[in-house]
């Protein structure tokens, strides 16, 4: 069964980030990743989606698969509309830590993907958008 090109998944509660983490996976799979790419990409989207949850009150994970230059990725977003982050500098910066989570932070999940984007604005909300490419 081909996994859908673009869609949403709410993250609204735990059972919501297992269910980010299977279609992530559905999604590595319909590319064709290395099972490392997989994990990587899993790995990030759990810690973002977990992010999303705790620190922004909730929000959203929207995916697309894409091509550039001929190379097929995936493309996953997610997006609060939560308290924001303050200082992206300090939540970028490794060692730093809320307490919670997995512990890779913003900083880890950057590293397990090819591209990592970050705004966040405060009192308005956070958007991570993260591509893995074939």
């Amino acid at each position: 069964m081909a996994a859908e090109p673009r869609g949403t998944l709410p993250l609204l509660d735990e059972q919501n980030i297992v269910a980010c983490r299977q279609v992530t996976r559905a999604l590595c799979q319909e590319l064709k990743l290395s099972l490392v790419d997989q994990t990587k990409m899993i790995t990030a989207a759990s810690e973002l989606s977990r992010n999303t949850l705790i620190h922004g009150g909730g929000g959203r994970m929207r995916w697309e698969l894409a091509e550039r230059n001929g190379r097929r990725g995936l493309v996953l977003h997610f997006e609060d509309e939560g308290p924001g982050i303050a200082d992206i500098a300090l939540a970028m910066s490794d060692g730093w830590t809320s307490g919670k989570g997995m512990g890779l932070g913003l900083p880890g999940s950057k590293r397990l993907v090819n591209e990592f984007e970050l705004s966040s604005t405060p009192g308005q909300g956070t958007r991570v958008s993260i591509t893995k490419w074939k």
